[in-house]
């Protein structure tokens, strides 16, 4: 766990999946755990759309999280790193834009890690409050000082793509995506839910004949060493509650389109 390189506690709030009366799937936090969780808390990590699960949290749901955060003075650090990557008609809020009365304990981090697929970059930005700028740049400096220039010039390049890049092609390629997997894993015994946003497919696996007895870095390794597809065990995403990790494994659709349809003739092939 990083919290503990820098001596933090961290206190764990779960998403759990329900089910809607329409039959549709969604991610919810108990809303007592999470306001309970925040009154010895000093920073809440806020990350939307978010990974494993894909929420994208509603603009009610971040009020009433921006309320209890004013209520008991905690900060926020969001990640926003895939705000362009969202499947739903609930936009992505900027929390300093949408909520101004939380504007000076929010600091704001994005990266262009994933939507121009440079996740080894590790190249990014954070917005933060003036009051913070002392501290924050003296962490940054013994850190990690800066990115090589040309990463920096590639990153500008990237972001003065044409706004329909980020707000249409972007969304639509992963979306696409997004279906053709969705699709082969429930034809091979998968439950799932479309995901909101991010380009991330939690999946309960304990349907699925070759896996359901295995435990979740089994069936990951099984889909590893025999079916050629990797994956990351569910339970790796749950801090405490981790039994209900147990059931989900996490697919990613952001390799190429040739990929990923070569990994669902696998599936097709050797989970049936």
């Amino acid at each position: 766990n990083q919290c503990q390189i820098f001596y933090l506690e961290p206190t764990y709030v779960t998403l759990r999946q329900h089910q809607n009366q329409d039959g549709t799937q969604e991610w919810k936090y108990d809303h007592n755990e999470f306001r309970d969780a925040l009154k010895e808390a000093k920073i809440l990590l806020l990350n939307t759309p978010h990974n494993p699960t894909g929420k994208v949290f509603t603009r009610e749901e971040l009020k009433q999280i921006v309320g209890w955060c004013l209520e008991f003075d905690v900060y926020i650090i969001t990640d926003e790193i895939y705000e362009h990557m969202i499947h739903c008609d609930t936009p992505h809020y900027i929390l300093p834009k949408e909520f101004p009365a939380i504007k000076d304990r929010v600091l704001l981090c994005n990266s262009i890690g994933k939507s121009a697929s440079a996740t080894g970059w590790r190249l990014g930005w954070c917005i933060h409050p003036p009051h913070m700028t002392e501290a924050y740049r003296g962490i940054h400096d013994q850190m990690v000082v800066m990115s090589s220039h040309p990463m920096q010039v590639a990153a500008l390049t990237y972001l003065d793509l044409p706004d329909d890049y980020f707000k249409i092609e972007l969304r639509r390629r992963y979306r696409d995506r997004i279906q053709v997997l969705i699709e082969t894993l429930q034809a091979v015994g998968f439950e799932v839910s479309y995901p909101e946003g991010a380009y991330y497919v939690f999946s309960k696996y304990t349907s699925v004949p070759l896996l359901k007895s295995l435990g979740p870095m089994e069936a990951a390794m099984y889909m590893i060493q025999n079916i050629g597809v990797a994956c990351v065990p569910g339970d790796n995403f749950y801090g405490k509650d981790r039994e209900e990790g147990k059931q989900y494994l996490r697919f990613a659709a952001c390799r190429s389109v040739l990929d990923i349809e070569a990994a669902c003739r696998l599936m097709k092939e050797r989970l049936l």
